[in-house]
């Protein structure tokens, strides 16, 4: 069976999380480098992946998809290998609200919020918002805490192995936590933290780390 040919950036988080989904699952895959920050923007082809324009975009044999939710679950149904979903309604349910809340919450308030304005902005010479990352303090005490609500005992955030929930959550937690005030805010969870120890150390985080 040929290999999934991934399209975007190691930077990307949303690449990132599909990157995971196929080492999880043991799938080898193609990543084709696309920038979207590229002077001009992504190259004209890359919208006949992705008319949105946006990474990634994904290509398995003859079948190609986008979106990272649909990309996500379609490598946990389609291959061998440890389920990324778990099998009653109930754990599907409270995986696909993680997942909603990373989305919503997590990935435009603090990768966006915390990382790109106290990290990534510096690095290029732009001045931090001030005003922003105090706004996107205040919504990450709501996001944690809600999540370590969900999460209860662990030792992931759903059940007893690692889901979508998890490759989702991590890559944004792992930009979060470069930041002192994302190291601020999940010290009051120490359920969180033990779940993020476990999942830094995982050979798939490792092998991806954002380049």
């Amino acid at each position: 069976m040929d290999e999934p040919r991934l399209y975007g950036s190691d930077y990307s988080v949303y690449v990132r999380i599909v990157r995971l989904c196929l080492l999880e699952k043991g799938v080898d895959h193609h990543l084709l480098p696309v920038d979207v920050f590229a002077p001009g923007g992504p190259p004209e082809d890359h919208f006949l992946r992705h008319p949105f324009g946006r990474i990634p975009a994904f290509e398995h044999g003859e079948f190609s998809l986008y979106e990272t939710g649909a990309i996500s679950r379609y490598v946990d149904e389609a291959f061998e290998g440890p389920p990324l979903q778990p099998s009653d309604s109930i754990g599907r349910a409270r995986c696909n609200q993680l997942i909603s809340i990373a989305d919503n919450y997590v990935y435009p308030d603090l990768v966006w919020g915390i990382y790109v304005e106290r990290v990534s902005k510096p690095e290029q010479g732009i001045a931090t918002d001030h005003d922003k990352v105090e706004a996107a303090v205040a919504s990450g005490r709501r996001c944690l805490a809600a999540i370590d609500a969900l999460m209860r005992d662990g030792p992931w955030l759903v059940g007893q192995g690692p889901t979508l929930a998890d490759l989702y959550l991590a890559p944004m937690m792992d930009y979060l936590l470069m930041t002192a005030e994302g190291r601020e805010l999940i010290r009051p969870h120490a359920a969180l933290e033990q779940w993020w120890s476990r999942m830094a150390s995982r050979p798939s985080m490792t092998a991806f780390a954002p380049g």
